[in-house]
């Protein structure tokens, strides 16, 4: 793919009710992954792995920790003198009003679409975690001659999200002839990844005569509407790793199932890029034991740890138990506590003797800078 003609558009605020502990003073862009990552890494990584050079970031609100993650973009080769990584706030028009959909959010950021000089444009949300080729999908886009192209996988429907679309029949040649919004079933089901690359001129046109209209529903309005209309293709990404999340035990479940090493291998094919923030090596108490759990720089584990994920700065103390947690930046747990299926976000500082236990299918959040 060349990457001159593809403009990269990151929509960093979608679908944040899905994690609302997790996304009050942030957006879902934002939100830690995997001990050193954020959700934004995965789809700026895999645009620049494919040669996209120029990336749009459309935000909403909360994008103060956004901004200070990405920066200028160097960490993914995006901090150039032409093209690279541009924020796109809500600030158009002389005004600053939050988007209130993705039709008003494109139709806002229309100067910065008409000004690029790329060809085509992909579109991508933040709440999958993938390593997905996009240069598989822009061949079999411009192979196939589809209008559009969009991005799926099978399996179970998203529930706690809106706006998901599935795939109902998909003829021999990948064309999608009939799709539904919000499926309602817990059988398996081919369903949008909301990634799709389609001509630029063709989004312009689309999105300003919805805009015109008043629509709110980009997937109701410009992508069924046109399923008769337009060439609509599905790309099948199923054998990738692709984790949807649509839920806090979702986003448990998918951080837990990167513990196993096939699926690392898979997530990882490509290198991932983010922001590395330097600090010394991890430290390790001569009581301490580990299993089957990933570590950042800059701990000091002085307890038992097992099945966890545990990210930069994190201090478990002596004769502590952590099993089956996510424990994020600068988490403190003090001596003899046990904690279990726990996820705790940014500062939060767990006293000595505390105990904590949630369950593989219900785990506790502790929202950031909670004393417990």
């Amino acid at each position: 793919m060349n990457g001159k003609r593809v403009l990269g558009i990151v929509f960093a605020n979608i679908h944040e009710e899905a994690l609302d502990s997790l996304t009050a003073m942030r957006t879902m862009g934002s939100v830690p992954f995997c001990s050193r990552f954020r959700l934004i890494d995965f789809p700026l990584s895999n645009m620049v792995d494919s040669g996209i050079s120029k990336i749009g970031v459309v935000t909403n609100a909360n994008f103060q920790s956004l901004m200070d993650h990405v920066g200028t973009g160097k960490p993914w080769d995006l901090s150039r003198k032409t093209d690279g990584l541009y924020l796109l706030p809500p600030f158009s028009v002389g005004s600053a009003t939050m988007w209130g959909n993705r039709i008003d959010a494109l139709y806002g950021n229309m100067n910065f679409l008409r000004q690029s000089n790329q060809t085509y444009v992909l579109m991508s949300d933040c709440n999958h975690v993938l390593n997905v080729d996009y240069n598989a999908l822009f061949n079999a886009h411009e192979a196939s001659g589809a209008d559009i192209t969009i991005l799926g996988v099978k399996g179970k429907m998203p529930k706690s999200i809106g706006s998901v679309l599935s795939f109902d029949k998909v003829d021999e040649n990948g064309r999608i002839t009939e799709m539904s919004l919000d499926k309602k079933t817990d059988d398996d089901v081919f369903y949008s990844c909301n990634i799709m690359i389609m001509k630029k001129y063709l989004l312009e046109s689309l999105v300003t005569t919805a805009h015109s209209k008043n629509e709110i529903s980009y997937q109701r309005s410009i992508i069924m509407a046109n399923v008769k209309n337009l060439k609509i293709h599905a790309f099948d990404a199923t054998e990738s790793f692709v984790g949807t999340i649509d839920s806090i035990q979702s986003y448990y479940d998918i951080s837990m199932s990167v513990l196993e090493k096939d699926n690392r291998k898979k997530l990882f094919r490509a290198p991932i890029s983010t922001k590395e923030r330097d600090d010394m090596p991890t430290l390790y108490g001569p009581d301490s034991s580990l299993k089957n759990s990933l570590v950042a720089d800059g701990c000091i584990i002085e307890g038992k740890v097992e099945n966890c994920i545990i990210f930069k700065g994190v201090k478990v103390g002596k004769d502590t138990e952590v099993k089956n947690s996510i424990l994020m930046q600068d988490t403190v747990v003090g001596s003899k506590a046990k904690i279990n299926c726990v996820i705790t976000d940014k500062n939060v500082s767990i006293k000595d003797g505390v105990e904590l236990a949630g369950a593989n299918t219900f785990p506790i959040c502790l929202t950031k800078n909670t004393r417990v």
